[in-house]
């Protein structure tokens, strides 16, 4: 039976990494191995691989078969490119010379390209936060004219309702006023009664004396 190249799940709960394993099929996913090949990060974006690249292809080529997934992590990673290489040069197609040439043009394109997503996830995170940061400084400043608005208006509110009781404080003062002015008159009256008596008193006794005058010249003739 041909060895299996797949993945042995380690880590933690949320936060698993796998190891790239050669082993027996019939072992258990996470049992024993014969050789471990690499390291799977699938928790960096983009994710991350550590590949023993020699081992990797020396086991595609004795035909080890491989999970869907370790074969999309193997052909971006060139292991299967590289086989095929080693298969044409096997086959007189082509030499080890030419097998390397296009194995490195093909390894910096990848990396052109893989440098060109890396550009741009870091590019697309600059910008997101940027735009959580402008968010953030719209939704402050809408709270705080918010809070501005709210605060005058309360103040507006509270002036208006001490407006009413001031009047009605001046209101109900002012028939102290009122009182005083009605007080005056009646001093007046006192004053206007008071000075007609005096005036009967001194009329009555005025007539007493001219009386007495007569009585005087009438003894004088005799």
């Amino acid at each position: 039976m041909a060895t299996k190249i797949r993945l042995q799940r380690q880590g933690r709960k949320r936060a698993a990494i796998y190891h790239i394993v050669a082993s027996d099929p019939r072992n258990k996913r996470d049992g024993k191995y014969i050789e471990r090949l690499g390291i799977y990060n699938p928790n960096t974006h983009p994710a991350t691989v550590e590949l023993n690249f020699d081992s990797a292809v020396k086991w595609i080529g004795f035909g080890a078969e491989m999970t869907d997934t370790c074969r999309s992590i193997l052909s971006k990673e060139g292991v299967l490119l590289k086989n095929h290489l080693n298969g044409g040069v096997k086959k007189g197609a082509l030499t080890e010379e030419q097998a390397d040439a296009k194995f490195e043009a093909w390894a910096k394109e990848n990396l052109s390209k893989s440098d060109a997503i890396v550009k741009t996830i870091a590019e697309t995170k600059s910008s997101d936060k940027k735009a959580a940061f402008t968010a953030e400084t719209k939704i402050k400043e809408d709270r705080a004219a918010a809070l501005a608005t709210a605060a005058s208006e309360l103040a507006a509110e509270a002036a208006a309702a001490a407006a009413p009781v001031v009047e009605e404080v001046v209101a109900e003062e002012a028939p102290a006023e009122e009182v005083v002015a009605e007080e005056a008159p009646a001093a007046e009256e006192v004053v206007a009664e008071e000075a007609p008596a005096a005036e009967e008193v001194v009329a009555e006794e005025a007539p007493a004396t001219e009386e007495a005058a007569p009585k005087a010249e009438e003894k004088t003739e005799e």
